[in-house]
């Protein structure tokens, strides 16, 4: 079983198929880098982590901190905690479950990686870094013996159908493809399964209504 709250290993360059580009742990040196790239990716009025959380995430959980390089800028991000996710409400907020952003709540005995944040610079869209990010997520999973990764995902597409369809009949037809989201669309293509709806997940969202999916992939440890 690997080092769940010390040690930095390396992660290897993942599904590369660009030599310029580089999957690898998030740095405490990367911190200001990391806040410029969530400061272009959110809008103004979301609420992205400081460079405070984003330290205390490295400094707690440095193996669960990735970032995706291209050459020598950051691109994309990542940030998530060990958790046992029977310890919180099912109906959590991202809030509840980051500890506000800092991951002091990371509990090295664990059985589930929960994904906090998932951070791609505008320009860099569409070019399956998101998609990197997820792998290098898998393998940190499978690497520390855990159970599952989880999250709560957001559905921006929601709010054209929220006037005529319930929450629960978008994530439905979503599933059954007759919908696209772009959030939840990829999410199912990479092998993550639907669990239930979260209400007041993230209060900034209101694409998504402020709802979330929590959304689940299975490594098959039985820890």
């Amino acid at each position: 079983m690997g080092n769940k709250g010390n040690k930095v290993e390396e992660l290897s360059n993942l599904t590369v198929d660009h030599p310029d580009f580089f999957v690898r742990n998030s740095r405490l040196e990367d911190v200001e880098r990391l806040v410029e790239l969530a400061r272009l990716s959110f809008n103004p009025s979301e609420i992205a982590f400081t460079k405070g959380n984003f330290c205390r995430q490295i400094e707690t959980f440095p193996e669960g901190q990735i970032c995706v390089e291209y050459k020598g800028d950051i691109i994309g991000s990542c940030s998530s905690v060990i958790v046992n996710i029977e310890d919180y409400p099912k109906e959590h907020t991202l809030k509840e479950i980051s500890d506000n952003g800092n991951i002091q709540n990371h509990n090295v005995n664990g059985k589930h990686l929960y994904g906090i944040d998932v951070i791609v610079h505008p320009n860099f869209r569409q070019r399956k870094i998101g998609k990197r990010l997820y792998e290098a997520r898998k393998q940190v999973c499978k690497k520390l013996d855990l159970q599952s990764i989880i999250y709560g995902g957001r559905i921006p597409y929601y709010q054209k159908y929220a006037e005529t369809m319930a929450v629960e009949d978008y994530v439905d037809k979503v599933i059954e493809g007759k919908i696209y989201d772009p959030v939840l669309t990829f999410q199912l293509k990479n092998g993550f399964q639907f669990k239930h709806i979260m209400p007041n997940y993230l209060p900034t969202d209101s694409e998504s209504m402020f709802y979330a999916t929590f959304m689940e992939w299975k490594t098959g440890s039985i820890k």
